[in-house]
């Protein structure tokens, strides 16, 4: 099938716009972008255990951003942080950590009195990713800097999400299942979202709960994945990657998934990760695979 012209785009616009954005945050002003005092020329430093939170902080402004957890370690929460990370942590300002995290009560311990530790809410959907975003922006003083970030987000997402539209199968919105932690890709693809799964195993009962919903498709959580949630169907398996890649880029990680959604709205399953530039390396790349927007044709392998 032909790529759909819209998804042949480059993101030159979005491109340019991040960077101003970058550079808005990193500017010396001798205040934050919203007027407050105290921003360096790259802002605070921040320390995010893992790409997710790091991208958050990137979105929101932040200039000078570590983070612990490798891009390619698959189940982020299984590592074990060395003792350079924890040195890291304690020349933090800010240190972002998410509670699900085996490892984040090491890190606010190493954080001691000088960081400042942060929770932040880990999901992709819009409404999250925005109100993560301004909050982080309002504590770094980037708030300009996130603000325009989201205004090109938005945009960005918008026009993802009618690109998909144009490949739903038969012109209609496809029936789909999906883990709790992939729904956002699901309505991202504008499926029909039948049932919800996870993040426990599935019984024997579940799997059939679920094969009687009669999905086309399966979004999966690939970070929590088990295997082929209905291995005697037809129906395809949309490996879903939530951590964004050494880019902190959320909007490369949309792309990502686009991709793969593309791929099977054709009727083919791609590799997690194939054909774009977000995600884990053990997904993906993670390298730039050429024009972010060509989601559909071509090799659809690494």
């Amino acid at each position: 099938m032909a790529p759909h012209p819209a998804l042949l785009r480059p993101l030159a616009l979005s491109s340019a716009a991040l960077l101003f954005t970058g550079c808005a945050a990193g500017a010396d002003t001798g205040e934050g972008a919203d007027g407050s005092d105290g921003a360096s020329a790259e802002g605070p430093a921040i320390v995010a255990t893992t790409t997710w939170q790091g991208a958050f902080a990137t979105a929101a402004g932040a200039g000078d951003v570590t983070v612990i957890v490798p891009a390619d370690v698959q189940h982020a929460p299984e590592y074990e942080p060395a003792p350079s990370d924890l040195a890291a942590v304690a020349e933090a300002d800010y240190v972002l950590y998410s509670p699900f995290e085996p490892f984040a009560q090491q890190i606010t311990d190493a954080a001691g009195g000088d960081a400042e530790t942060v929770e932040v809410e880990l999901d992709n959907s819009p409404d999250t990713i925005a109100a993560e975003v301004t909050r982080l922006g309002e504590l770094f003083g980037t708030s300009d800097a996130a603000e325009a970030w989201l205004s090109t987000f938005d945009e960005e997402r918008e026009r993802i999400a009618e690109d998909l539209a144009g490949r739903w199968p038969d012109g209609e919105a496809p029936r789909a299942v999906a883990q709790v932690y992939a729904t956002w890709a699901a309505e991202l693809a504008g499926a029909e979202l039948v049932e919800t799964y996870g993040p426990e195993q599935l019984g024997a009962s579940d799997v059939a709960g679920l094969a009687g919903a009669e999905p086309a498709f399966v979004f999966e959580n690939t970070h929590m994945s088990a295997g082929r949630v209905l291995p005697d169907s037809d129906t395809l398996q949309i490996g879903v990657v939530n951590y964004p890649g050494e880019d902190l880029d959320l909007v490369a990680l949309y792309e990502t998934n686009a991709h793969t959604i593309a791929e099977a709205f054709a009727g083919r399953e791609a590799e997690p990760g194939a054909g774009g530039r977000g995600g884990h390396e053990g997904h993906g790349d993670g390298g730039d695979h050429g024009d972010r927007g060509d989601h559909g044709g071509g090799d659809s392998g690494e």
